[in-house]
Parts: C-alpha cells; structure tokens; sequence
C-alpha cells in the first residue's frame, strides 16, 4: 500500500481521535449544563479528568517500544474512543461522564503519540516530510467536523444523548475505513547514540516551563468556547459556529507553519509570536460582545496546534541527540498545563460565578511564556531538523 494512502489514513486517525475521542466535550458543555445535568463547575472538572487521562495516557504510550505494544496501544486507543462515545449515549450527571472523558483522554493520548511516531517515520523514509507535518491539521480538522455535527443537531433540535451517538456513529465509519491502511510499526535499530540519564540540557527547562504556561493558557478558551459562545448568544444557532471556526483556524495554522523555513536562529520568535497572539485571543474573549469572542476565535485558534512544533523544533534546536527524554520531560509538562487549566476554571466559576479571573490567568501565563521563549538559550549553530515525531505528543 503506498505512503500516501497511511499518511492519510493516519490523518483521519488524529481527525477522529482527538476531534471526537478528546474535543467533543466542548460543544456538548451548553447541552450538558442546559440539561441539569452538570454545571459549570463541574464541567471544569470533568474537562480536567480528560486531561488527566491525557497525561496519564501519554506517559504509558512513551514506553511502547516493540512493535507489538506500539499496534496494541493504538488499536485499543481507536477502538476506546468509539467505544466510550456509544456509551456515552447512556451517561446521565457528573461522575458518569468525568469517567467516559477520563477514558477517552488515555485512548487519544494514545493514538496521539503512536500515529505521531508512525506517521512521521514513515513521512521521512518516502521522502515526504511536507504531508507528515500536514498530519497534525487532523485535530483541527477534528474540531471543525465535531462543531459542523453539533450545529447540525442542534437547529434540528437533538439533545446530548443524540449528539453523542451521531460522533459514535461518525467515529465508527472512519475507523472502519482506515483500518486496512493505518501505518504499521517495525523493529528500530538501536541508536548509535547514547545519551547519559543524568545528561542535562541549557535551556530545556525553561522549555518546560514555556511548554506548560502553554498548555494551562491555550486549553481554557479551547474547554469553554462553545460555553462562552452559548451564553453571548442566549442559546441561539450561531453560537455553534464558534467551535467550527476554531478548528478550521487550527488546521490552517499548521498548514502555515508546515511550509516556514526551517531556521534554528528564528525559532523562538515564531514560537514567541504565536503565544503573544494566542495571548491577545484569550483577552479577546474578555470583550463583552460577538466580535470579542470572533476575535478570539481566529487568535487563540490559528497558534492552537502550530505553537506545538515549534516548541519540539527548538527542543531539538537545543539537544539534537536527546530527543526522546526532553521529548517526554515536555509532553509531562505540557499536560500538566492542560490539566491545571480546567481545575483553575472550576475555582473561577465557583468563587466569582464566571471565567473571567481563570481568562485573565490564562492570558498572563501565555504573555509570560513569550518573555521566557524570546530569552531562551541560543542554539547550535548546526541542528537536524525538527523531528516532527514528537511534535503533538
């Protein structure tokens, strides 16, 4: 079967895992908290048990090393996510769906990183490393199709429960047609490289630290968008194209960052670009009209997924032979980020009644991660390119 059509089908993978496995939540929150069946609260919390599946998801899927854990963890991960979205279906209150979304972020985070490593080997070997990086606009893509489905179902008049098993159903029919094609993985040499367990890296924890300030900045806006939207809207249907445009803004910034010159020098100020725009986004969504949160649509959504390479790409800049390890030390510290974000809107909507304090927290910490990304170390004049294999991780 030819590259093209496993690259491909690994994009339909990442477009199914992580729009419907990851980032369903965030159009069924209006519904759920329309429904009494949580609020706003809680919502923080069940989004938090997402991002705890996530983590924790992550941090298995690195030890997959043999190829037979490498296809068990993705398969499992595929079949997880449709599965916990049909039951879904039947979920009813606050702990049933903080456990369904707990599964569903092990189960992306696993497909996350194995169709990652898959998907990107394979770019590399066939010579087409232009479509592998093109595989991470499936999670924006993801998003754009999650949001079109729920505007469908919501100006026909379906509640939660439907609109779960239409994301099933959806979920089910790209598996089903990829399944012959997905990437398989093979036996890797051992590296003719070794480098010390105690080896430490300049400027790979201030890396971290961006890394994380990332994640808790980027995942509140991406939790309570459609929520936020519902609420400017009173509930009316063009508060569902919120979500869709976010995705569609998600995948053109990685298709614009895919086709960037590759420069070690210039690494950081895309990087800290992209932050301080996705910044402005986060206070855009302070403005207390549509046009606000517009706004904050096209700058949160557009870095969305294109600051991720970038902060491997620089990790790689700065320690070209550790990949791996720095790799993992930022996929812990980015999730972490993640996690912290919905805890912290929880805290916000109970003491304040609202998610503007958790908004104002999460724009700092994005401004704040530019100052640490523009005065980072300076790279090695001469570095590999970015190895895009750990890119979403």
């Amino acid at each position: 079967m030819s590259a093209l059509l496993r690259l491909f089908a690994s994009f339909i993978a990442l477009v199914m895992a992580m729009g419907i496995g990851r980032f369903s939540l965030t159009p069924q929150l209006p519904h759920l908290i329309s429904e009494g069946q949580i609020d706003l609260t809680g919502a923080g919390l069940i989004a938090a048990a997402n991002y705890l599946g996530y983590l924790i998801g992550a941090l298995d899927a690195i030890r997959a090393r043999r190829p037979a854990q490498v296809r068990n963890r993705l398969l499992s991960g595929l079949w997880l996510c449709v599965g916990l979205t049909f039951v879904s279906f039947w979920a009813q209150g606050f702990w049933p769906h903080l456990l369904l979304r707990f599964g569903t972020g092990v189960a992306s985070a696993w497909v996350m990183v194995m169709i990652t490593s898959l998907s990107q080997h394979l770019a590399v070997s066939t010579h087409r490393p232009r479509l592998g990086a093109l595989v991470f606009a499936g999670p924006g893509v993801g998003v754009l199709l999650t949001g079109l489905l729920a505007l469908g179902a919501n100006v026909t008049g379906q509640n939660s429960a439907t609109l779960w098993l239409i994301y099933a159903v959806a979920a089910l029919i790209m598996l089903l047609a990829i399944l012959p094609m997905l990437p398989t993985p093979a036996a890797q040499p051992s590296p003719s490289v070794t480098v010390a367990p105690s080896a430490r890296t300049p400027g790979i924890s201030r890396l971290g630290a961006i890394y994380g300030l990332y994640g808790l900045g980027y995942i509140i806006p991406a939790t309570f968008l459609s929520q936020m939207a519902n609420a400017r809207f009173q509930g009316q249907w063009q508060a569902d194209l919120f979500w869709p445009a976010f995705g569609l803004c998600a995948a053109l910034g990685v298709l614009l960052i895919s086709f960037r010159r590759i420069n070690p020098h210039t690494t950081r100020y895309w990087l800290m670009g992209g932050l301080w725009i996705q910044a402005l986004g986060v206070l855009a969504c302070l403005l207390p009209s549509s046009a606000g949160l517009a706004l904050g649509v096209i700058l949160c959504g557009t870095p969305f997924l294109a600051c991720m390479p970038l902060v491997m790409q620089r990790s790689r800049d700065l320690a070209p032979h550790a990949t791996q390890r720095n790799a993992a030390l930022l996929t812990a510290c980015f999730a972490v980020g993640q996690l912290s974000g919905p805890l912290l809107a929880a805290l916000s909507s109970h003491f304040s009644g609202g998610l503007q304090p958790a908004l104002g927290v999460a724009a700092c910490g994005l401004l704040v991660a530019g100052v640490l990304a523009l005065h980072s170390v300076s790279a090695p004049a001469a570095c590999a390119p970015c190895d895009a294999s750990t890119a979403l991780r």
